[in-house]
């Protein structure tokens, strides 16, 4: 007896339908290739393979997840696809309402393509609040009358194959199949259905970010699918940017960050950098983000346990900044503040999330004749991040799950100890030009996940009063610490050895910082929540002038690539708001910019030398943090001209940092309309 014999009645006209269904979807984006590929650049072959190949995983996820009512239940009696006068007629609506929704979103995309050069996303929708002038702009442009026969026709078709396939099996008597043999049958079809819709054989699903893999326009547009991006952006299409309110603090911020030409009516913040006088050579670079690495953790912080020997070695052979705070809490959010210098303030989800602003100048781009490479022992679909750095930076090379040797030890990929091991095996193949890599590390965090194959790793057994008198939840998380500081001991202690190292550069910081504190160690920082975004950076290495340091002054992770380009040489122009470190012009005035999302209203912040003040985005009063004491300060009634300077600084950066997520592309793209009334 064949297999097909032994599928149930409504799942012999469901994998036909489907066929069907996905033949069309491909059809249509073979055409829209067709249509559109005299505005595009010419893509390179693998490159408009991959896009096609892309773009059909999620023909086919819309296809599945389509028709999944039918497949849940479309057996049941009078729901019966087949049998069920109920179901035939139920199930005829059903297809030709999705079908027709599905036919209209396409429609509107290819229209919107043609006029916009972008595929259609939620923000379309805000054309609605002039209808009458939307629909008479679409009623004279578009040939409105000949699409909605194609759309009927189109629906008409796929019905009448539908009920063909109903027919067809109806007129078929039924066999009789064993149990046993029909439920294997069953069970491979639905595992079958589920990899369709997940459409990748790893940890993380397919994701629109799949579809960003090249940093030109084009392939993201051949990969994504219209309707499953028109969802993908619906969460963001009410958020966006204030211009009016990035335009009242404008020349705040703009003399904050020292642009040269500051010019109100674009909202530019651009500033051109040249080469520092006497650079010549071209160091390699190594930035490393160090997982929930919060300050209070570290032994060069004072925590009582020291778990960190080789990051606190490496801080005083180095330079140490103390007073360093990522701007938000959470690691995606941390990609991307590095990668673009913009604080994520997305306040319900993080930025690499956020479809409509994975276009993103970066200054890793100025690193012109740099091999760049990102090394992470999970997935880049976690987060979505892989959209922010393959579509962003030209000829990345990113090494993920799949591209090691190593074995996976858990949900975030393989341990971080095997990451630097390879991670160094291809850095010591790179010979003819210098590199900028990052390595990602992963496993401080949940389950704590410490492999066999450990290197000599020994866990500690500490009473657990002392582990949370130091500041962790548990003997686990206490142990994860010493172990990632394991990892890094071990990689330096391999890298010293190689041809790259003694002209590298390494830049570590903590990737966010923890909830939990050690309250003689943070004092005023816990009790305002500061341990949430204050960790270690440590920039070493013998091409770094000027150490052993510490610098005690505020340090934010968007002045990171600013540093460092200074470091090396390399001219760049900087559009957002990181500001090299090591320039003596911003010493009389570094701040940090930080934002609380875990409130129903986000708070920002700001730290300065001796305050931190957080204002509720919502409305109420500022508070005012003596970072130097143990509470509140009196400074709005004691120096009122400086606390307000300090809050229009606090605000403008803010909303400077909306507008940027909106108006940092490398590419000129249509932008969302501003959320002023």
């Amino acid at each position: 007896m064949s297999i097909w014999r032994t599928l149930p009645r409504h799942a012999r006209v469901l994998l036909p339908l489907a066929a069907a269904h996905f033949g069309l979807l491909v059809a249509l984006r073979v055409t829209f290739w067709l249509v559109f590929q005299g505005m595009m650049l010419r893509l390179p072959l693998p490159d408009l393979v991959k896009a096609l190949y892309i773009g059909a995983k999620f023909d086919m996820r819309l296809t599945l997840l389509t028709l999944l009512p039918l497949a849940v239940f479309g057996w049941i009696g009078p729901l019966s696809v087949v049998g069920g006068r109920l179901g035939r007629w139920l199930w005829s609506f059903y297809l030709g309402i999705a079908v027709g929704l599905t036919m209209l979103v396409y429609e509107v995309d290819f229209g919107h393509f043609a006029y916009l050069h972008a595929r259609i996303n939620a923000q379309v929708l805000g054309l609605l609040a002039d209808t009458a002038i939307s629909l008479r702009m679409v009623w004279e442009t578009y040939p409105v009358i000949w699409g909605t026969f194609a759309l009927a026709a189109v629906v008409a078709g796929y019905l009448a194959i539908y009920r063909w396939l109903v027919r067809r099996e109806q007129a078929r008597s039924v066999t009789p199949v064993r149990r046993w043999r029909r439920a294997a049958i069953v069970t491979l079809v639905v595992i079958v259905w589920i990899f369709g819709i997940w459409g990748k054989a790893q940890w993380y699903p397919l994701r629109w970010s799949d579809a960003f893999f090249a940093t030109d326009l084009w392939s993201p547009a051949l990969g994504l699918n219209p309707v499953l991006n028109l969802a993908d952006t619906m969460k963001n299409k009410a958020r966006g940017f204030d211009a009016a309110a990035t335009r009242e603090y404008y020349t705040e911020v703009a003399a904050y960050l020292g642009v040269e030409r500051p010019d109100p009516a674009t909202l530019s913040f651009r500033r051109e950098v040249s080469a520092r006088a006497g650079a010549q050579r071209r160091p390699n670079v190594v930035v490393i983000f160090l997982e929930e690495a919060a300050h209070y953790k570290t032994g060069v912080f004072g925590n009582p346990l020291q778990p960190t020997p080789n990051l606190d070695a490496l801080a005083r052979e180095g330079i140490l900044f103390r007073r360093f705070y990522t701007p938000a809490f959470g690691t995606a959010r941390s990609v991307f503040a590095f990668v673009t210098g913009i604080p994520d303030v997305e306040t319900h989800e993080t930025a690499t999330r956020n479809p409509l602003i994975v276009d993103q100048r970066t200054i890793i781009n100025a690193f012109e004749e740099y091999e760049k490479l990102y090394f992470l022992g999970g997935s880049l679909n976690w987060g979505n991040v892989r959209g922010v750095l393959a579509h962003n930076i030209p000829g990345l090379r990113a090494f993920e799950e799949g591209s090691y040797k190593a074995p996976r030890v858990d949900g975030w990929g393989i341990s971080d100890l095997s990451l630097f091991e390879e991670a160094n095996a291809i850095l010591r193949q790179i010979k003819d030009r210098p590199f900028f890599a990052v390595i990602q590390t992963s496993g401080h965090h949940r389950p704590y996940t410490i492999p066999t194959d450990n290197r000599g790793f020994v866990r500690a057994s500490v009473p657990p009063e002392q582990v949370r008198a130091a500041g962790f939840a548990d003997l686990d998380e206490y142990n994860s610490m010493r172990f990632m500081d394991h990892s890094l001991g071990v990689f330096f202690s391999v890298a010293r050895q190689e041809a790259y190292f003694p002209d590298t550069i390494f830049v570590l910081f903590g990737d966010h910082g923890s909830f939990r504190s050690l309250a003689k160690v943070t004092s005023a920082e816990a009790q305002f929540g500061l341990t949430r975004f204050h960790v270690p950076a440590v920039i070493g290495g013998s091409p770094v002038p000027g150490a052993p340091r510490a610098i005690d002054a505020p340090a934010s992770e968007v002045d990171v690539l600013p540093t460092i380009a200074g470091l090396v040489g390399a001219p760049y122009v900087n559009t957002t708001l990181g500001r090299d470190l090591l320039d003596p012009r911003f010493d009389s005035s570094r701040f940090a910019f930080t934002i609380d999302e875990h409130f129903r209203e986000p708070k920002i912040g700001l730290v300065t030398g001796d305050i931190y003040l957080q204002i509720p985005t919502g409305g109420g009063p500022t508070r005012w943090a003596d970072l130097r004491g143990d509470g509140a300060t009196e400074i709005a009634a004691e120096d009122p001209e400086r606390a307000r300077t300090l809050e229009r600084l606090c605000r403008g950066l803010f909303e400077a940092s909306r507008w940027l997520m909106y108006h940092n592309a490398q590419r000129k793209t249509p932008s969302p309309p501003s959320t002023t009334p």
